[in-house]
């Protein structure tokens, strides 16, 4: 198992916006004295996301203080219409529009309140790997085989 650890400008702010978007689970917290979260254990289901708060001093920064995210986390719904609805009206920007991809997915990428992107997404088809790398290749400038 591979659990992800994320630093979060306010973590706590941020546990709360998972939880109301993502229906996250909070299972456990490890304060600081000066309330700083130094961990925030939530589950998405059957997968596990650690949180904690910005820490300078030891060069642990979030996406909304570096400028940038360096990762994409994905979650797969029965109703990504719903879900992407949802975070949209939590204060979450659109990064890439949802929408009907060659691969047989619904998909489409937003970046939460604190700069991480999310990946909303939902299986509405097989695809044959075949098709997937011939429209892949057309797709990204490579043309089929």
């Amino acid at each position: 198992m591979i659990t992800t650890h994320i630093i979060v400008n306010g973590a706590a702010r941020a546990a709360d916006w998972y939880k109301t978007v993502f229906s996250a689970e909070e299972r456990g917290r490890i304060t600081l004295p000066d309330g700083r979260l130094i961990e925030l254990e939530l589950w998405f289901g059957s997968s596990r996301m650690m949180l904690a708060d910005e820490f300078p001093e030891h060069n642990a920064l979030s996406p909304k203080t570096t400028g940038h995210a360096s990762a994409v986390f994905y979650m797969q719904t029965h109703d990504v219409d719903a879900l992407w609805a949802r975070a949209l009206a939590n204060g979450a920007e659109i990064f890439r529009p949802l929408a009907d991809w060659f691969t047989g997915e619904r998909d489409g990428q937003i970046v939460d309140p604190f700069g991480h992107r999310w990946g909303l997404t939902q299986r509405l088809r097989q695809v044959p790997r075949e098709e997937i790398e011939r429209e892949a290749g057309k797709f990204f400038g490579g043309g089929a085989r």
